[in-house]
């Protein structure tokens, strides 16, 4: 059924379904759910410290026989602090912490999101993933070669023909082209400037063309037919993440499955205002109030921690109104369904679209 096995032979799975790591929103019971499905599973490790991500692999690997996994961290930069910056971005939330109940003199809270590094990169050389990943960039050269010395296959997110050129020049063995219909972060990162994105079956095609190594179609894929048409354009695999957002094994918290049950085609916008660095969303009232876009918005990572206290505020209450509810354009395509289940409905309708057009 695979016609191209490259992205197959090089991630030892039986599909070429690749889990989205999806950080907050998932943990290592999709993972295992996937892995004993036939895809490849993933684990969001950039909020998590060295002893969390042990713990989350071991468990991964106890329900799995060691399949394959994915490692996911963040390899953006952390920003000078921007004292009138994140001054205007606290002024801004007090009337809502003033809803809330919060005292706006709180110490923010730390950002979770860090870089990988030197110390991280140590727990992946001791862990062995078959597979390391990337979003906003690769790390410094010096720990792209000890993970390519462990043995671990390095892909990563571009959303430009040009990003894809460099991650392949600079040593993945494979990209993932990002499309403008993917739910979360943009993992742009050779530009900040949000016009240069493009959709998936526009991108896809042009990065396929521009290198050599297997490309990973992601962003408004939602089922079998997205699947088929991203396969059909050159892909050797796709990566989903807002289709297991409604499986039971996902962490999504519920507001955020109500929003996926409620979804249609304009649900979801671009947003930097729940974390600094745009992404692609559920509309609440944060988005709303705040955005989509803000120019006092502090960067990436540093605006999630004045927000959070509004989000922990507002979940109390039931709602996802300041909470990062982050989805794709496709969101509407979800199903109910277990995450395993899920991928075998996926293979048997690939199985009969492929017929058709054969026929």
């Amino acid at each position: 059924m695979w016609a191209n096995r490259r992205l197959l032979e090089l991630i030892k799975t039986d599909y070429p379904i690749l889990l989205a790591p999806m950080a907050g929103a998932m943990d290592a019971e999709l993972a295992i759910a996937v892995a004993n499905a036939g895809g490849l599973a993933a684990l969001p490790a950039g909020m998590l410290n060295e002893e969390q991500l042990r713990a989350q692999v071991a468990q991964f690997r106890a329900g799995t026989g060691n399949k394959p996994i994915n490692l996911n961290f963040f390899a953006h930069k952390m920003p000078i602090p921007n004292n009138t910056r994140e001054h205007a971005w606290r002024e801004k939330l007090k009337p809502y912490y003033a809803e809330f109940g919060v005292d706006p003199a709180s110490p923010v809270a730390t950002a979770a999101r860090m870089p990988f590094g030197a110390a991280m990169c140590a727990v992946v050389e001791e862990l062995k993933p078959e597979v390391v990943s990337f979003h906003y960039g690769l790390p410094e050269a010096e720990l792209v070669t000890r993970l390519r010395a462990a043995g671990c296959k390095l892909i990563c997110s571009a959303t430009t023909v040009a990003e894809a050129r460099f991650l392949e020049a600079n040593g993945c063995d494979a990209v993932i082209a990002q499309g403008l219909e993917a739910g979360g972060h943009r993992g742009m990162f050779l530009s900040d400037n949000i016009a240069t994105q493009v959709g998936l079956f526009a991108l896809l095609p042009q990065v396929v063309d521009a290198v050599k190594v297997p490309v990973i179609a992601t962003g408004g894929i939602g089922d079998a037919r997205g699947i088929v048409a991203a396969l059909a354009l050159g892909a050797a695999g796709v990566q989903m993440g807002t289709a297991f957002l409604s499986c039971p094994e996902a962490k999504t918290l519920p507001p955020h499955r109500a929003a996926l049950r409620a979804a249609h085609d304009d649900s979801t916008v671009l947003t930097n205002v729940l974390s600094g660095r745009p992404a692609r969303g559920f509309i609440n009232r944060a988005i709303r109030e705040l955005g989509p876009i803000s120019d006092i918005v502090p960067e990436f990572p540093l605006a999630s921690g004045a927000l959070a206290p509004l989000h922990a505020k507002a979940q109390a209450q039931g709602s996802g109104d300041f909470s990062p509810m982050l989805a794709g354009q496709a969101a509407a395509l979800g199903r109910e369904l277990p995450a395993g289940r899920l991928i075998e409905e996926l293979v048997a309708e690939i199985q009969g679209l492929l017929r058709g057009l054969a026929s």
